[in-house]
Parts: C-alpha cells; sequence; structure tokens
C-alpha cells in the first residue's frame, strides 16, 4: 500500500473511531518495490443502457472506488479502466470482449446479464484472459479456467432462503412462487426448492413466470398476482429488482396481499427502497426478509471503510454490486502482487488461485474450486433505520459455496 493510499485509510478509520488497517499495510521497501510496476489495463464490460444500467453502475463505482483509495494502481502497477458496452445479449457481448482484447487488457471484469456471461464463455477461455466476473453466474458456467466470480452462483440465494423457511414455517404451508420468465429465475427458483423441499415437504403450486413488460406500469402484475393469492398463500416467495421490483411490491399489497415477503435481496437493493414510501406502513406491518452475502451495515472494519468512503464518494449506500466489483479489483490487486515483474494474463489467472482469503466488505471468504465465493449469507429484514427504510441485517443464514 502506497503513502497516500495509506494515509487515506487511516483518515477513514479515524473518521470512524476505528484502528487497525494500518497494520496489514505492510513495510516502506514493500511499498516501494510493489508500486514500481508498469502500467496495466484492466477491461470492465458494464451496461450503459437499459433496465440494467443502475447495476452496470454500482459495478464500475465500486471499481473505481478501489482504485481511488489505492492510488489509482493494482498490484503496485498504474492501472487504467477501460470500459466497453456490455449490451443486452451475446452478440453485444462479444463485441465488447473483442474490442477490449484488442485494447490489450491484462484481465477484464463486470458482466451483469447471466446471457451474455454465457455467450462470452467461450471466446473468454480461448484467449487466456481471466474474467473477474462480479455480477452475472448462472449455475450452468462450469468447467472454466479463466472465469472467476466475486459475486455468487445464482441458486444460491434460493437456497439459503429455502434452508431458512424450511426451519421457519409450519409444514403444511403454502408459498406462492412468481417471477420473470427467465434463466436467472430459473436458477434462483431451483435453489429454493433445494433448501425447502427436504424430508418430504413440497411446493404444490407451479411457479408462476411473468413475460418481460415492454413499459412497466401500476398493472403490470395484476394477473400473476391474482393467480398467486388464489393460492391462499402463507408466504410469497419472489425474485425482482430494480423498477420491477417497486412495482411488484406496490401491487402486491394493493391488492390485499396481508403475509410476508420473501426474495433474493436483489428486491430491495439500490434505490427500491427510496421508491416505496408510500409502502412504508404495510411493508413493517406484514414484512419483507431477503437472503444476501451482503447489507451496507454489517458491522467489520472493512465494511466501515469501504461503506464510508462509498457514501463519502457517491453520496448513496453500498449495494452487493458495488462490493462485489470493489472485491473484484481487490482480488485482481492480490494476484498482480504475487507476478514478479510485468505480468501476463496467464500468470495472473495462475495467482488468482493463490491468493487465499479476502478480507472482505462482506466478511472472509474465498474462492472455491469453481472459482466462485465460499461466502456467509445475511437475512435482512427491510425495517426503519432511524428516518428511512433500510435493509437491516437480523442474522447470518449459511455458509454456501
Amino acid at each position: 500500500m502506497s503513502q497516500m493510499n495509506r494515509r487515506r485509510a487511516l483518515q477513514l478509520l479515524a473518521a470512524l473511531g476505528t484502528s487497525g488497517l494500518a497494520a496489514g499495510c505492510g513495510s516502506d521497501s514493500e511499498e516501494t518495490a510493489a508500486d514500481s510496476g508498469s502500467p496495466i489495463k484492466i477491461g470492465l464490460i458494464v451496461p450503459g443502457t437499459g433496465a440494467n444500467k443502475p447495476i452496470g453502475d454500482e459495478i464500475t463505482n465500486g471499481f473505481q472506488l478501489f482504485l481511488r483509495l489505492n492510488d489509482q494502481r493494482l498490484g503496485g502497477h498504474p492501472a487504467t479502466l477501460v470500459t466497453a458496452e456490455e449490451g443486452a445479449n451475446a452478440k453485444s457481448g462479444q463485441a465488447a470482449v473483442d474490442r477490449l482484447l484488442k485494447e490489450g487488457v491484462l484481465a477484464l471484469t463486470g458482466v451483469v446479464s447471466s446471457a451474455v456471461m454465457l455467450g462470452i464463455r467461450d471466446s473468454v477461455e480461448q484467449a487466456r484472459v481471466p474474467l473477474i466476473g462480479s455480477n452475472a453466474s448462472p449455475t450452468s458456467l462450469q468447467s472454466v479456467v479463466y472465469i472467476w466470480r466475486t459475486s455468487y452462483v445464482l441458486d444460491e440465494p434460493g437456497r439459503a432462503l429455502g434452508q431458512y423457511l424450511h426451519e421457519l414455517l409450519p409444514a403444511n404451508s403454502r408459498i406462492a412462487i412468481v417471477a420473470p420468465n427467465s434463466p436467472s429465475s430459473r436458477d434462483v427458483i431451483d435453489g429454493f426448492r433445494k433448501g425447502y423441499e427436504v424430508n418430504g415437504r413440497s411446493i404444490a403450486d407451479k411457479p408462476i413466470l411473468t413475460a418481460e413488460a415492454a413499459k412497466l406500469g401500476k398493472d403490470t402484475y395484476v394477473g400473476a398476482i391474482g393467480q398467486a393469492l388464489s393460492q391462499r398463500p402463507d408466504a410469497i416467495f419472489c425474485h425482482y429488482a430494480g423498477p420491477a421490483a417497486v412495482q411488484f411490491i406496490k401491487q402486491v399489497y394493493n391488492a390485499g396481499y396481508h403475509g410476508p415477503i420473501y426474495a433474493p435481496g436483489f428486491l430491495t437493493e439500490g434505490t427500491v427502497l427510496g421508491e416505496l414510501e408510500t409502502e412504508d406502513e404495510s411493508i413493517e406491518k406484514y414484512g419483507i426478509e431477503t437472503a444476501l452475502n451482503y447489507s451496507a451495515d454489517l458491522n467489520n472494519t472493512a465494511n466501515r471503510v469501504f461503506a464510508s468512503a462509498y457514501r463519502e464518494t457517491y453520496n448513496a449506500s453500498p449495494t452487493t454490486y458495488a462490493m462485489a466489483s470493489y472485491d473484484a479489483a481487490q482480488v485482481l490487486d492480490k494476484a498482480i502482487r504475487l507476478v514478479p515483474g510485468n505480468p501476463t494474463p496467464q500468470q495472473v489467472n495462475l495467482a488468482l488461485g493463490k491468493i487465499g482469503q479476502i478480507d472482505s466488505p462482506r466478511g472472509p471468504w474465498q474462492f472455491n474450486q469453481p472459482r466462485t465465493p465460499q461466502q456467509k449469507w445475511y437475512l435482512r429484514r427491510v425495517q426503519h433505520d432511524g428516518q428511512l427504510l433500510s435493509n437491516v441485517v437480523i442474522n447470518e443464514l449459511a455458509t454456501l459455496g
């Protein structure tokens, strides 16, 4: 860590009333050696338009924050972040990869869409350039050598919640499942069934899958919600994010549902809660609980530094998307430091398997054999924290991966 970054970390910790980060910064001689590397480029693949743009913005913010706190360096090398438009399908994702490879990037990161991730899989493997994905992680992405992920496998939030509800709900409970008709939803639902349908338990009714709406409105999900409520459910399990999540939650309560809602944490991430002020009373009375690998209120040193710096820089609370991208930068930093001289993509890829445990804002984690995190999952409840609705961690659910 450079002297400037050491000062920045100490300033943040002083403001928070914490200490201890400087102990892990290394000696001055180590800093001088580490900071003498040649310039490198990292390719960032994110959507700049469309429904996934807010997630792309969070991913960009998280990676840039790590660079800002580390003097724009990764592994001691001056680092430039080169961004390419992800688009919405395999073709646009491939174009982004091709452009970044021509730029001579040392590694790739980002990728929001599962369709894009699956579409670029073979070209990344053939190029032998590591991709540290910070969001998309479909269950079917297996047997890869150059693709790593700092987020999670898409069935994991469902598995964590399924296990939790198996213990929480009576055996005769009815659960209505509502989700978009997409590959990611099927991964989430499959994970939920794996966690819940054990020891003779089963979910009787088929999932209700909604088509992508050309334009979201106050009636977009009325039909699907009516179908779900006709099952007389004791709980609803759903999988929505962003503007779709806002509309789904509003329309569920407008339809007269008076029960709990469970979902992967995307349901209430980002700006969603700020747009649900009119539903405050219903949310707190009936309850929304989500499973996620991160919450901005986690009480550990790494998160206090990260969350404070993120709020200071972007005037917003960090999300799991930003955190995973920050960690993507962190694992690249650690891997590049293990390579002497001017690293090649293949050397960095080998080093990624040797970096060990990551001191992350989510809590400590490490890569497993499939190159995804072995990490904790948290149960979060939507409730007021001061004046604002927030995702408040109430329990640890499981360690998966």
